[in-house]
């Protein structure tokens, strides 16, 4: 397999038929424990990030080049405060992408995506434990970077998944304290952060369409990290 801009345009065309399919589910999720605009806001983000993916060439890709469309998608076209932070985060894994060359490697992965996480924090202040979508960043950062440079960039992004489901189980038992759930104070309490979902989606569809959060939101014996890369 190469992992070029075809593999990313994949990515990212699983990503937006994932949230798709789980925007009643998101947005649910998210009348409990925020504005109830999460769902609809990243599948705005993927539509517009989808129209850009039609306007790039049909030929071989460098694997950047999805990202960054997705990246403008998100950072020009949504509002609220997932649009810009997932925009953020599309960014700085397209340029540590970019700079790594037309493939994509699991070094790349790993810079991007903790660049991303520091963007993500630098413009929202939160921190692991604050039930935002950092929880579910940091530890995919956190997998990304353990992982073997020379391995394969879909098992790493598999691994990267597992961290980032495990980070949004734990959002269930804390108390928000940044963002709109912060005002909702016990009411939040036993929701998982939807930013969170929404992180955990996106390292997901990498290797796999999701259909439904219920059995990864069940509890910690469902498996949400079973999505494997190909042998």
């Amino acid at each position: 397999m190469e992992f070029d801009g075809t593999f990313t345009r994949g990515w990212i065309q699983r990503f937006a038929d994932s949230v798709s399919a789980t925007e009643p589910e998101l947005t649910a999720l998210d009348q409990r424990a925020g504005d109830g605009d999460f769902g609809t806001n990243l599948r705005t983000g993927l539509t517009l990030a989808v129209k850009e993916l039609h306007s790039l060439p049909t030929g071989p890709l460098p694997a950047a080049a999805p990202l960054e469309a997705t990246a403008r998608a998100f950072l020009d076209g949504v509002g609220g405060t997932s649009g810009p932070l997932f925009g953020l985060l599309f960014q700085e894994l397209s340029a540590a992408v970019a700079e790594a060359g037309p493939v994509l490697r699991v070094t790349a992965l790993s810079a991007g995506t903790a660049a991303g996480l520091a963007a993500v924090q630098r413009v929202g202040e939160a921190v692991p434990g604050d039930k935002t979508l950092v929880d579910a960043l940091a530890p995919a950062a956190r997998e990304l970077q353990r992982f073997a440079p020379a391995g394969r960039p879909d098992r790493a992004l598999a691994a990267a998944a597992r961290g980032s489901w495990q980070g949004v189980q734990s959002t269930t038992l804390l108390r928000a304290h940044r963002g709109r759930a912060s005002y909702l104070g016990e009411r939040a309490s036993g929701v998982p952060d939807p930013g969170a979902v929404g992180v955990a989606l996106l390292f997901t569809t990498a290797n796999a369409h999701v259909s439904s959060l219920s059995s990864r939101l069940a509890g910690p014996d469902s498996d949400p990290g079973r999505e494997q890369a190909p042998l």
